[in-house]
């Protein structure tokens, strides 16, 4: 188990934002930060809101002692597109160096219910994690991949994300970002291999 982590929730700030699907990596490390508890603090100089806990070696967080390892959860305050700037700043402040970053993202290409982890590679499109592999001046990070499914019939992908999600399919996507949730536990307390056998789908 790493010393430190950085797990950034990805998302745009904002009330008109919260419930958007583009939105899933944000209440993710929200779900986290209830788990611990512990509350985000607003930070202007970092450009992000952040929380302070520790992780056992059992996987649950709210640890206490050296033998926990501290984990920064952060939301950026600036928009997806420029995301990588909070997060440099953040991993810069705590001493974090990259592959102990974990970005949690919406995934277009992912169905409803899947999730799937994995350490580097390809942006696949997605703006947030181009904007922290250009501030982080590499890609070698964790991401975890919350499906959300193309979107129906014409509709553009970049509306579809910027919507909230229908109440019929809430329930299911609760579970999902709960479901991410334990897998980013998974990931830190375990690794990386542990975590794919158990959620990747």
């Amino acid at each position: 188990m790493g010393n430190a982590w950085l797990v950034v929730g990805l998302g745009n700030p904002g009330r008109s934002y919260a419930a958007h699907r583009h939105n899933a990596g944000y209440l993710v490390v929200e779900d986290l930060a209830g788990r611990a508890p512990v509350g985000f603090t607003h930070s202007l100089r970092l450009g992000a809101d952040v929380a302070q806990t520790r992780l056992t070696a059992s996987g649950d967080l709210g640890g206490v002692g050296d033998q926990a390892a501290k984990v920064v959860l952060m939301k950026s305050r600036t928009y997806m597109n420029d995301s990588g700037r909070a997060v440099e700043r953040v991993a810069g402040y705590f001493g974090i160096k990259p592959e102990s970053v974990v970005a949690v993202h919406d995934e277009l290409d992912l169905d409803p219910g899947r999730i799937r982890l994995k350490f580097g590679g390809g942006d696949n499109g997605h703006n947030g994690l181009k904007s922290i592999r250009r501030h982080l001046g590499t890609g070698d990070f964790y991401r975890v991949r919350i499906g959300i499914g193309r979107p129906p019939g014409s509709q553009a992908p970049a509306d579809y994300v910027l919507t909230g999600v229908p109440t019929a399919e809430r329930e299911s996507f609760d579970v999902d970002i709960a479901r991410a949730g334990d897998a980013v536990l998974t990931l830190l307390s375990q690794g990386l291999e542990a975590a794919q056998n158990e959620f990747n789908s």
